[in-house]
């Protein structure tokens, strides 16, 4: 048996045919959301109310067959993927801490709302190498191309509260910032 890597170079994730440019970020971002979406209207629903309910349409299963029934070959597959498998396993903790932000239950927001904040939440808590205005963009992205009229204020809102705690390092200096004060020229003209 051989090593795929036997001099041991540093993996380079442009080697494995994942696309890796924002586009292709923000698609895996909309794929998810899609997935989340199917997946909370279900599988996550029925382990809440009936266990006997639950199974069929796991994480898993909506990623296989959204990978078969759609052309990814333009998404960055590996961030899609640790989309779909990370938040269904963290869901319950980002809610609680989500819900602390709220001003009604969790489970009274809209079904893509709630998969929008589980994304952003995901992604400010776990996903430190992306600014957190960046989050709070795309997630402003995916509520004008999935979410109602007016959710991306409510989105904003929660998700910007959230950041303040979960990068209080990042997000601290940029809001402690003051703006420049405009000269005001006060020569009298003759």
């Amino acid at each position: 048996m051989t090593t795929p890597n036997p001099q041991n170079d540093q993996f380079d994730i442009n080697e494995t045919g994942y696309k890796t440019s924002y586009t292709a970020i923000r698609k895996a971002r909309r794929f998810a959301v899609q997935g989340l979406y199917e997946w909370l209207m279900t599988d996550y629903r029925f382990a809440n109310e009936s266990r006997d309910l639950l199974g069929g349409n796991e994480p898993y299963t909506i990623v296989a067959r959204t990978r078969a029934d759609n052309a990814m070959h333009t998404v960055h597959l590996g961030y899609y993927h640790e989309l779909m498998r990370q938040i269904p396993d963290k869901t319950g903790e980002l809610i609680v801490e989500i819900s602390r932000y709220l001003d009604r239950s969790f489970e009274k927001l809209d079904t893509i709302e709630k998969a929008i904040l589980l994304i952003g939440a995901y992604e400010l808590k776990h996903s430190l190498h992306i600014p957190y205005k960046v989050v709070l963009d795309e997630a402003m992205q995916l509520n004008t191309h999935f979410g109602a009229t007016d959710a991306h204020k409510f989105i904003n809102a929660i998700l910007d509260r959230y950041a303040k705690d979960v990068r209080e390092l990042e997000y601290g200096p940029i809001k402690l910032r003051k703006k420049p004060k405009k000269k005001v020229n006060n020569k009298k003209g003759g």
